[in-house]
């Protein structure tokens, strides 16, 4: 880490689209590459200065939104802004929305994950150790609130709670399939947050998504079944939004973290430590080499 990382009281991390870290304020912006035992994140991080708080931003599909949801190595993105001294996360993410007050344009602080992907890696655990960190609240309920009243300040269309229901994609749901997800209760769909946030209390980084919700999936028969250009459209108008509600957030971030994030992963080993091979040990260090 460099000296100004040493002395920053506070590292916050964002990982979205592209155009985020260009926000107005932003000093001493530089890029950074990282190595990781869990392979390459999906592209350079970008790090400036808002304040007294560093800014470490990654594009999540990498420059040129090159990644499909799936392809993106969350381990390694993760593990890079860990790596980096990030204790607060803040994903924003482009959702549809399966209701009908939440509009295209409105954002939603969502504070649950239903899990529909199938084949992502969403564990740093494995290969000889074993932990099962507590999930039940899978949101950073301070950074949460937070973002909440970033947002009012912001002056955002503004839904406190929900529920991010994450699918493999890249396909957009059927109609049926938008129809079964309405039925279950769920807020807004989006393919992106899971394993990210898993690998975040496992890295013990609070999380929290800023949720921009652009359309309305396919299952809203008024409306426009989802396209891409319909997305990118909305999205564009929204990205503004964003920007200004991490500005008004961040001076509200207060180090050090009195929440359980913090510590999520200090009862959650149960292999016995005398047994973890010595590779895994090597690649866990930074996870949990304080416990060992």
């Amino acid at each position: 880490m460099s000296e100004g990382f040493e002395k920053a009281k506070k590292i916050v991390g964002v990982i979205g689209g592209s155009g985020l870290y260009e926000m107005e304020g932003l000093t001493d912006v530089r890029k950074v590459r990282v190595k990781t035992p869990f392979g390459e994140p999906s592209d350079e991080y970008i790090i400036g200065s808002l304040g007294d708080t560093v800014m470490v931003f990654l594009p999540r599909h990498g420059r040129g939104h090159r990644l499909t949801p799936t392809e993106i190595n969350y381990r390694a993105n993760i593990y890079g802004m860990k790596k980096l001294g990030v204790e607060w996360l803040i994903s924003v993410s482009a959702v549809g929305s399966m209701r009908e007050d939440i509009e295209p344009g409105h954002i939603v602080i969502v504070d649950q994950f239903f899990d529909r992907t199938t084949k992502r890696a969403s564990t740093f655990f494995g290969s000889g150790v074993v932990a099962h960190a507590g999930f039940g609240e899978p949101i950073c309920s301070g950074l949460s609130d937070i973002l909440y009243e970033a947002s009012v300040k912001a002056g955002a269309d503004v839904h406190r709670g929900g529920t991010y229901i994450c699918i493999e994609g890249p396909l957009f749901s059927t109609k049926a399939e938008s129809r079964i997800y309405r039925s279950w209760g769920v807020d807004v769909i989006g393919m992106t947050n899971i394993p990210e946030a898993k690998l975040a209390r496992e890295a013990e980084i609070c999380y929290a998504t800023i949720a921009l919700s652009t359309d309305y999936d396919c299952w809203h028969e008024t409306e426009e079944s989802v396209t891409v250009d319909m997305i990118l459209d909305t999205l564009k108008k929204n990205v503004s939004t964003a920007k200004d509600i991490i500005s008004e957030a961040v001076p509200m971030i207060k180090h050090p973290r009195e929440c359980g994030c913090a510590d999520a992963i200090r009862d959650a080993l149960v292999t016995d430590k005398e047994t973890i091979p010595e590779k895994t040990r090597k690649d866990l260090e930074l996870l949990i080499g304080k416990y060992l």
